[in-house]
């Protein structure tokens, strides 16, 4: 490892650390509240990503791709909602060989309640003027395209779930709910937004 020379570096070296240190407080308290946020309305956390980011009708390869999670763990999200009277399954109309999942109107209020509160919680909503939000949007987007940019063509591999990992969360979520459907006193799933935020901010998406 070559020793850092100048002195520059060094101070280079401790404001990299500083960024990052303060990112990962930032997303683990961002994770926190989602956790707290998923056990106040009786949902497991999968649910809130989930219902976030559902824009209906939707097709489950789609909502896998922007959850950035495996296929069968979608599979089990869309399951669960189903079960609780969230959503639906239905074909879609150019290929039925393709599913949609569409909100129920249940699913739909429970989506608006959520996205509510989650806007309430966010840091940046609560702490940043307008043109300072633009400001940190614009930064993270600059962080992502590069990050994109140096993935190249194994980013969207990288950004799905690894296949221990879903198989974690859907045993947690499985856990979760019983086969009712009904919910347990203590329904959220293990860090399954750690998951997420571990993915692209998440998460590997959950949140992002």
């Amino acid at each position: 490892m070559p020793v850092p020379t100048g002195p520059e570096r060094p101070d280079a070296d401790k404001r990299t650390w500083e960024v990052a240190d303060c990112f990962f407080e930032l997303i683990g308290n961002i994770v926190s509240q989602g956790e707290q946020l998923a056990q106040r309305m009786g949902v497991p956390v999968p649910f809130v990503k989930a219902l976030h980011t559902l824009e209906c009708p939707m097709a489950m390869k789609e909502l896998g791709k922007r959850m950035h999670c495996d296929p069968s763990f979608v599979t089990l999200v869309a399951d669960m909602l189903e079960k609780r009277g969230l959503a639906r399954r239905e074909p879609h109309p150019a290929d039925r060989r393709v599913k949609n999942i569409v909100l129920t109107s249940d699913g739909e209020a429970l989506k608006e309640q959520l996205e509510s509160e989650l806007t309430a919680l966010m840091p940046w909503n609560r702490a940043l003027s307008d043109s300072e939000r633009a400001q940190l949007l614009a930064l993270i987007r600059k962080m992502l395209r590069a990050d994109d940019q140096a993935a190249g063509a194994g980013a969207s591999a990288s950004a799905t779930l690894p296949g221990p990992l879903a198989s974690l969360l859907s045993s947690a979520l499985k856990e979760s709910i019983p086969q009712d459907g009904a919910p347990q006193s203590d329904p959220t799933s293990p860090p399954a937004s750690e998951g997420e935020v571990t993915s692209d901010v998440s998460p590997t998406s959950v949140a992002g």
